[in-house]
């Protein structure tokens, strides 16, 4: 029988946590960011650092966060505006933490959002980054709809690789040695999702999806899924250095489809291009969707 008293009596052991950097691009979020900030500061895991850094905001996002460093404890840094993945590796370069965690200035994090990944990296020390799911919500922070998932969802490079799957960055948390020997982001690559999770998933270790939702994802029109030229340029830059792979042709494939959602509506001729530059054998039933839904909006 345990005795209550006696171990009320034992005193507490501080576990000492790994420290996480929390590295925050910002451009022109003026609208959002202070909710977005005051999510990072709610976190229930308490060893982090956070990191902001504006990338050339043309609005008063410096201002405001400037005045919200009078209240949160955080290093604003700035640059000229270059683009998403260099303003990340400006960031890198001040961070001193285990893990990375990269969020957008228009999101939420769930108040559980590191504590759950960092849990998990701990407990798994063979697996390169963890994500998690995300719900969607309009510009006024209303549910749009929830992703669901039943089970833990496992990536490698191969399937990363020939199925175009990513682990967003805004529910990613990287272990940080992972990204130093990936040469942090490359900074042609406007976009940081895909070619981190192929970066660090070539180095030999799966990527994993928990099944819960641990961050709040604002659709607004100035989202990049919405610009789909920019977005499959940057996803072919993430694919080049792996042209000589068996899955290379497939990915292609799918990062095609993925553009041709956008495309058939908004640029039936480019669309046409598109459609044209997948090999027949690797047509699939989203291409013909996309072929049914061009013919619909001609």
């Amino acid at each position: 029988m345990t005795d209550r008293h006696a171990d009320s009596a034992v005193p507490a052991v501080e576990v000492k946590r790994p420290l996480v950097s929390i590295i925050a691009p910002c451009y022109n979020a003026e609208k959002f960011l202070e909710q977005a900030v005051l999510s990072i500061f709610a976190q229930d895991y308490p060893h982090f650092e956070v990191i902001i850094v504006d990338d050339g905001s043309s609005d008063r996002s410096v201002a405001m966060l400037e005045a919200l460093q009078q209240t949160y404890d955080f290093t604003l840094l700035q640059q000229a505006n270059q683009g998403v993945s260099a303003a990340l590796n400006h960031g890198l370069k001040h961070a001193s933490g285990v893990y990375v965690s990269t969020p957008d200035l228009d999101d939420v994090m769930l108040p559980h959002s590191l504590s759950l990944r960092v849990n998990y990296l701990e407990a798994h020390p063979e697996v390169g980054a963890v994500g998690g799911l995300i719900q969607y919500m309009d510009t006024a922070g209303n549910p749009i709809k929830d992703q669901t998932a039943t089970q833990l969802r496992r990536m490698n490079f191969d399937d990363i690789l020939a199925n175009a799957r990513v682990s967003g960055a805004p529910v990613t948390l990287y272990r940080m040695d992972l990204l130093r020997q990936a040469n942090f982001y490359d900074p042609a690559i406007k976009v940081q999702d895909f070619q981190m999770t192929l970066r660090v998933a070539r180095q030999g270790v799966e990527i994993h999806v928990l099944p819960v939702i641990i961050t709040r994802y604002r659709r607004h029109p100035n989202n990049l899924s919405r610009r789909y030229k920019t977005l499959l340029d940057a996803d072919m830059r993430a694919i080049e250095p792996y042209r000589a792979h068996p899955g290379y042709e497939q990915g292609r494939a799918k990062l095609v489809n993925k553009a041709l959602k956008y495309a058939v509506v908004e640029d039936k001729k480019d669309a046409l291009r598109l459609l044209c530059s997948i090999p027949l054998k690797l047509w699939d039933r989203t291409t013909f969707r996309r072929v049914k839904r061009l013919m619909l909006h001609w």
